[in-house]
């Protein structure tokens, strides 16, 4: 477990947060990223409060999955414990993304699930995005960034979802988080999210009665991307 170890999950920490402002998701020092290496036991997180434009591979935090600093000269992201919750508890992750991308932010704010209008949302998964209640007081009072990670994971675990179903979620009164097999996946959820998101307001803004996609285009749209017989794609 050398130096890199540590270097290849900085630089793959560092290219995945720069896709953030390339892709509109967040504006000053919002959001981040994280990177994890399973062998090692640690991940890679954006260092708290320093602009995009400053970052670089080497400013990146190293962090196990415990949530104790283990490399980097900066303090990790405020988030960083909702990171290690949620790598620590699920197996098969190796990358998460939290911004506050304006229309996921406004669904996570307005405490409603995205319901699934179209296809574009059917391409990706099966269901409404899930958007986790209001944390309690007293837990806001205690260790919330901690809490925030098993607020995350209640949220699926009350509608028997796995994270392996769903690689999103809306924090309620708070923002979106996203994750996936690599931290460019979780990236990628991420975009995809805010454009779910995008698309179901403005069908709601054009019609207040729209109506959930049916069963059959659902189950076409998914399977043909994702399916056993799926033909999307070279």
């Amino acid at each position: 477990m050398g130096i890199h170890t540590y270097q290849d999950i900085r630089e793959a920490a560092y290219e995945a947060n720069m896709q953030l402002p390339a892709l509109g998701l967040v504006i000053f020092t919002f959001g981040n990223v994280s990177a994890a290496d399973r062998d090692a036991g640690v991940f890679a997180i954006k260092p708290s409060g320093v602009p995009y434009t400053e970052l670089s591979p080497d400013k990146m935090v190293i962090v196990d999955f415990d949530g104790k600093v283990v490399a980097g000269d900066l303090r990790p992201s405020s988030d960083t414990l909702t990171h290690a919750v949620l790598y620590k508890h699920w197996a098969h992750i190796g990358g998460i993304v939290h911004t506050h991308s304006t229309y996921a932010t406004a669904w996570a704010q307005s405490l409603r699930d995205i319901p699934i209008y179209g296809t574009t949302h059917a391409d990706h998964n099966t269901l409404d995005i899930p958007c986790a209640p209001p944390m309690p007081d007293e837990l806001i009072a205690g260790n919330y960034e901690y809490q925030t990670g098993f607020q995350i994971m209640n949220a699926l675990a009350e509608r028997q979802l796995t994270y392996e179903d769903m690689e999103m979620v809306l924090v309620g009164n708070h923002a979106p988080f996203t994750w996936g097999s690599t931290p460019a996946k979780a990236v990628y959820n991420s975009a995809v999210l805010e454009s779910i998101a995008q698309m179901a307001y403005l069908t709601e803004s054009i019609n207040l009665r729209a109506s959930r996609l049916k069963d059959s285009l659902i189950k076409k749209h998914y399977e043909r991307k994702h399916g056993p017989d799926s033909y999307y794609g070279q």
